[in-house]
């Protein structure tokens, strides 16, 4: 799928007025012409002329997952509009489609080539030494080729916040975790998360439970299984449930929907509260901010300002790379201990771990 975003221009009515000088006796007629939308020059297409191309290959799962996925997307319509850049993205529906939407994307002549996902090693490694002229971005991956911009991410310390979120609220005093694959990327979800709550409530207690093993895609695509599992723990009195998981957390929402009043779901990497309904919405504390947006962009930004060379970047706390959602209003009571905490975590007072 290709697209411009380029920025659109409304043209006002203007009035134009032009004396015209009489013949005679030095007296003259006023004539008014009235210049209207359709009869005025458009404005110039300030991305007009843009050869700037930039490429976005989505594992499995792809745009409308409502989280990961998303937000990448919505970086990549971000770097259309401000950077000038026409978006290609291509789709993953297997793992055997990964390298030959990387080939096809460079060769329609993107540059910068994204591939989003940590599930990309493989194809990245072999496609990126082939095009050294080309600039890719890997988002939860590393690689350390002179071309590769790898664009990782401290997940934990944003799953700090909102475990001590849920610590904060928790009625119960028992809160769950729901992982999609079993591995070290979700792990940093689950001991983030875990850390956090612990840190209010060194008592509570904290279920978790993956929706399967490293390799298996449909993890990221179960709603009806990690609503089984929420709805279990909502049943035997958790109150707040935290799914990293990518479209599976859908069915964590729908659990604490339908389990009622006191019941709560986390959403992560975007804002889930936004793109919700409204009973969804009074049931999403918050979610676990992952800015693949801003890492999207600042990649899309880098190239095109000239910078096409690999190396590492970490989003984190202090680089607003992760954090917390404040919508709904459901936090505003326990901000100040939030905010406490991630300054903590900043300074290093506070570190984080990363596994379990």
């Amino acid at each position: 799928m290709t697209k411009r975003k380029g920025i659109k221009s409304a043209v006002l009515a203007i009035a134009a007025f032009a004396l015209i000088a009489g013949a005679c006796g030095g007296s003259s007629d006023t004539a008014t012409e009235e210049v209207t939308p359709e009869t005025a020059a458009p404005a110039a297409d300030p991305c007009e002329g843009s050869e700037l191309k930039l490429g976005l290959a989505f594992d499995t799962g792809g745009r409308g997952d409502g989280t990961f996925n998303d937000s990448a997307a919505r970086g990549a319509e971000q770097a259309a509009t401000e950077l000038c850049f026409t978006v290609q993205e291509l789709e993953a529906t297997s793992d055997d489609d990964r390298k030959p939407n990387l080939e096809a994307l460079v060769a329609a002549g993107n540059n910068p080539v994204i591939a989003v996902g940590f599930a990309f090693g493989g194809a990245i490694e072999e496609v990126a030494a082939a095009n050294p002229n080309v600039t890719f971005g890997w988002v939860d991956g590393y690689l350390d080729l002179p071309n590769v911009k790898t664009l990782g991410f401290s997940e934990q310390e944003g799953s700090f916040l909102v475990g001590a979120a849920a610590a904060l609220k928790s009625a119960s005093g028992t809160i769950g975790f729901i992982g999609g694959q079993e591995i070290d990327l979700i792990k940093r979800f689950e001991a983030g998360y875990i850390a956090g709550a612990k840190a209010v409530n060194p008592a509570i207690k904290v279920e978790s439970k993956y929706l399967g093993a490293a390799g298996d895609n449909a993890a990221w695509g179960s709603p009806d299984k990690a609503k089984e599992i929420a709805m279990s723990w909502f049943k035997k009195g958790a109150d707040i449930v935290y799914t990293a998981a990518g479209g599976s957390g859908a069915g964590t929402i729908d659990a604490a929907v339908e389990a009622g009043e006191g019941k709560w779901a986390i959403g992560v990497d975007s804002d889930q509260y936004l793109t919700a309904t409204p009973d969804q919405q009074a049931h999403i504390l918050t979610s676990m901010l992952k800015r693949v947006d801003v890492s999207v962009f600042l990649a899309a930004k880098a190239v095109k300002e000239g910078d096409v060379t690999g190396g590492f970047k970490i989003f984190d706390l202090k680089s607003d790379g992760v954090g917390y959602a404040t919508s709904g209003g459901y936090l505003d009571d326990v901000a100040d201990q939030l905010e406490a905490f991630k300054a903590k975590i900043i300074s290093g007072e506070i570190v984080v771990p990363t596994k379990p």
